[in-house]
């Protein structure tokens, strides 16, 4: 007989509840139990129990602390001696997640982002918002040992800084390891997103145990990382993987980069809601795709277009790189197979085909979580690097 639980099965729906709880105290950093019952919607008695359950396994802890001069129980998540923190910028949201150094997360939360945001103005932003959080669960800025930060464009490892003009205005010229390590005192290290989405599906996501993979973020920009034997490949000056900038049509739309007729430009986010310009309900990809959900041709149409472009592209990524497996991900992802199914028609149409055929296609398992989870990933192994570091001068 399966052990396996079926939907709306007591083990599942006992699941469910344990992974509300931890999400909300993940956004919340600590609550007493009754908060808890109200931000998840659960009966006291239920977060009780599991509250109990998941303290025995070292989950959670709890503490007797006092609300309006009663008696009440805070949770918190458990926590390794140490902590890190990831931030991802992308185009248009802010990412935050703190984690300790076995990677439990103990606090996450995003905001909105401006379409052309500056470096100075969110690194401040960053910096108040992790201060908050951090406040959350009872701790400082001198309890980071590190922080990883994820932009949406390439970075010279070397120079710290966006190793291409024109991809991130506002940004450019601005060693940001250097400038956010300054204002909160922790060592900082960045990368670029679709490096630390690639890191994060193959260390815990969908490319767990392949030898080669690549991950393409398909957002408001179209990037990939290229992972081999689980460390990131980011080339001499950092723009390997930038398949955005890929040559699909030399006589196409001017790109952002000075070239023509680019990967981004034919579907990248922006490139695809141009179609719709004269449509007021059509601002953002969340748009594009509740539109198709809801069996709009136009915008199924849209996607397809944009998953057969990608394939022509990826079938290049494929021939030069010969990865296992690629990983979509990013919010366009979310259109599923109305945007993988072309993807894979083109790519078995133009990539060289080996002994097993060409490159696998799946979506991410991460979802938009890829890229913390990724920082947070990069932030753990500089701590363990340093480590090894200060051991090997003893």
């Amino acid at each position: 007989m399966s052990r396996t639980s079926t939907p709306g099965s007591q083990t599942s729906l006992r699941e469910a509840n344990r992974a509300r709880i931890v999400d909300s105290l993940k956004h919340h950093g600590h609550l007493t139990q009754i908060e808890l019952a109200g931000s998840t919607g659960l009966s006291p008695a239920t977060v009780s129990n599991i509250v109990k359950e998941l303290s025995a396994s070292g989950v959670l802890n709890t503490s007797i602390t006092s609300r309006s001069g009663k008696r009440a129980t805070e949770v918190t998540l458990a926590r390794e001696l140490g902590l890190v923190a990831g931030l991802h910028f992308s185009s248009r949201h802010l990412r935050v997640a703190i984690s300790d150094v076995g990677r439990t997360v103990v606090a996450e939360n995003h905001v909105p982002l401006a379409l052309d945001h500056r470096h100075d103005r969110e690194l401040d932003r960053a910096t108040l918002l992790l201060s908050d959080m951090l406040e959350s669960v009872d701790a400082s800025f001198s309890d980071l040992l590190s922080v990883g930060i994820a932009l949406p464009a390439p970075v010279d490892s070397v120079s710290g800084m966006i190793a291409t003009s024109g991809l991130l205005k506002g940004w450019e010229g601005v060693p940001v390891a250097q400038v956010m390590g300054d204002r909160i005192e922790v060592p900082v290290f960045v990368d670029n997103e679709a490096n630390l989405g690639g890191l994060a599906e193959a260390r815990f996501g969908a490319a767990r145990g392949t030898r080669g993979a690549a991950y393409i973020r398909v957002s408001h920009g179209i990037s990939a990382g290229l992972v081999i034997n689980g460390a990131i490949y980011r080339g001499v000056t950092g723009k390997a993987g930038q398949i955005g900038h890929v040559t699909i049509d030399e006589n196409g739309p001017i790109c952002r980069c000075g070239s023509r007729g680019c990967l981004d430009t034919l579907a990248g986010g922006p490139a695809l809601l141009e179609l719709f310009r004269d449509d007021p309900g059509m601002q953002r990809i969340r748009d594009l795709l509740v539109r198709a959900e809801s069996g709009d041709a136009s915008a199924r149409r849209v996607i397809a277009d944009a998953g057969r472009h990608i394939g022509i592209a990826a079938a290049s990524l494929c021939n030069l790189f010969d990865p296992e497996l690629l990983v979509i991900g990013g919010e366009l992802a979310q259109a599923g197979e109305m945007l993988l199914a072309p993807l894979r028609h083109a790519l078995e149409r133009s990539a060289l085909a080996g002994s097993l055929g060409v490159s696998e296609v799946v979506p991410g398992e991460l979802g938009d979580r890829a890229e913390v989870l990724g920082c947070l990933a990069l932030a753990i192994e500089n701590v363990a690097l340093e480590a090894e570091v200060r051991a090997s001068l003893r």
